[in-house]
């Protein structure tokens, strides 16, 4: 039975774009939507999607938003993408920056957004069933709802909290709470949203949502442990009975071998051998690297932080550029990771190449040319470069944390099983290890490489999967008949 889902967030594909959330807001809710459901999405109003997406936008109206104790004006507008509309929420003095996030102001701006999201509800008289709300900005909606308004029909709503990484918590001072979102400062003194001396977004998402989940089965594991739980683990403990982990998909319209027109030759597993040879040859001399379609080619696209376990690699690199091999990495990051990479570069001319920034026409053709795909990462809560590589028969090489242990299967020579090769240890020492037998794979075991390639592009890296575990999900919440 078709029922209303209202996905909120603070970024989301095919508008905007700085991480993985995106992915999954532009992924997820068209889903679900082919499903039948009503599904639709609200974000921000950034300067970047009004250079780009203006005129597509249809104005819905203004209204006076409660902030603290006056009012500002929130402007809203929506469009249609595969069956999902979305509405964005305007106001300049927030939302028209050179970026999206890092000012000092954050939790005010989200703190609005939030409340310029539960206002327009009533405002255009649509009623979900379910708010499924993403990551820290979106964190107070399950309890504003609950306390700032009067209306029955935002009490009947079901909130579902979808943590992405619990890194970025949303903590702010205790003056937040009564002066910007108007919750009482009780639930402060309660312990509810108290976190060290302040408050904190992220905290209030996971107590007053109905339902938490996080982006692969492993990582809601590893976030009740002290390891992993960024100091907010005894809260998830505490909810774990609530508390499930699905892992996410790629959208296989945007990154498909067989119809991807950024790269250079169109492949599917039939023809593979021909289009990842073409793509790495085209890929090489684009680059200036030595054309050399035998030579194991291998790929990063990341951004460059400890996190994603850059170190591991920076601490290698001579090593690592001593196999027989070339390197290719997109990204840009920590100051000391890209330093080391343009060294890279400059000392193995023809074998490295290292591109600062981001590229989308150029991370496809990493994706289509590469044989072996990077990806050590310290923590990872799901991930999509590793799904990507699977779908272009690039072979992952993870660290088995969260959704890399999740998606990525290790070699095994004796009985041919696995989709990639992963490490255990957050070691560079293990990760070069495993380096070097993926790169001795490549050229000395064939028959093995080519069961390997097989097993990857054949690995469901879709969202039908996963969309049909939120669906289970809604209707459990719900109280709905699954049909």
């Amino acid at each position: 039975m078709p029922r209303s889902i209202l996905f909120v967030a603070s970024e989301g594909l095919p508008f905007i774009k700085t991480g993985g959330l995106a992915d999954v807001v532009g992924s997820l809710p068209k889903q679900l939507a082919k499903k039948g459901h009503d599904v639709r999405v609200v974000l921000p109003l950034y300067s970047k999607v009004i250079e780009k997406y203006y005129d597509c936008l249809k104005r819905i109206g203004t209204i006076d938003v409660w902030y603290g104790d006056h009012k500002q004006p929130a402007t809203y507008y929506q469009t249609e993408v595969d069956s999902v509309v979305y509405y964005f929420i305007e106001h300049q003095g927030f939302y028209e920056r050179d970026r999206l996030y890092g000012y000092d102001d954050d939790g005010e701006r989200f703190a609005f957004f939030q409340k310029a999201l539960l206002d327009m509800i009533a405002y255009i008289d649509w009623w979900p069933n379910i708010i499924h709300s993403n990551d820290w900005q979106c964190g107070m909606i399950p309890l504003l709802s609950k306390v700032c308004y009067q209306d029955h029909r935002y009490h009947d709503i079901k909130h579902i909290f979808t943590i992405h990484n619990l890194a970025f918590q949303g903590n702010f001072g205790l003056e937040m709470l009564e002066g910007c979102l108007g919750i009482p400062n009780d639930y402060y003194y309660d312990g509810s949203v108290k976190f060290d001396s302040g408050i904190s977004f992220m905290k209030a998402g996971i107590v007053f949502a109905d339902k938490i989940t996080t982006v692969s089965p492993t990582y809601s594991h590893e976030i009740l442990t002290e390891t992993f739980g960024e100091k907010m683990d005894s809260v998830l403990r505490y909810r774990q009975d609530d508390l499930s982990g699905i892992v996410n998909g790629i959208d296989t319209e945007l990154w498909n071998p067989k119809t991807d027109k950024l790269i250079y030759k169109n492949y599917s597993l039939r023809n593979y051998v021909s289009g990842k040879r073409e793509n790495k040859k085209k890929l090489q001399k684009m680059l200036g690297l030595e054309v050399n379609e035998n030579v194991c080619l291998i790929g990063l696209v990341s951004r460059l932080t400890n996190q994603k376990g850059i170190y591991f690699i920076t601490e290698k690199l001579q090593e690592i550029m001593n196999l027989d091999v070339q390197f290719v990495v997109l990204g840009t990051g920590e100051y000391h990771a890209e330093d080391a990479l343009t060294w890279m570069e400059n000392n193995y001319k023809g074998k490295a190449v290292y591109y600062r920034g981001y590229n989308e026409e150029l991370a496809h053709q990493i994706y289509a040319g590469c044989d072996i795909f990077l990806m050590p990462s310290i923590y990872e809560p799901c991930g999509i470069g590793q799904l990507i590589a699977m779908h272009y028969g690039a072979l992952p090489l993870v660290r088995e944390t969260g959704g890399l242990k999740d998606t990525v299967t290790p070699y095994n020579e004796y009985t041919g099983e696995g989709n990639g090769f992963s490490f255990g240890p957050a070691r560079s020492d293990d990760m070069l290890y495993t380096l070097k037998y993926a790169v001795s794979t490549f050229y000395n075991q064939k028959v093995g490489l080519k069961g390997l390639i097989k097993a990857a592009m054949n690995t469901d890296v879709s969202w039908e999967q996963s969309a049909n575990i939120y669906e289970t999900l809604y209707y459990t919440l719900c109280n709905w008949p699954d049909n």
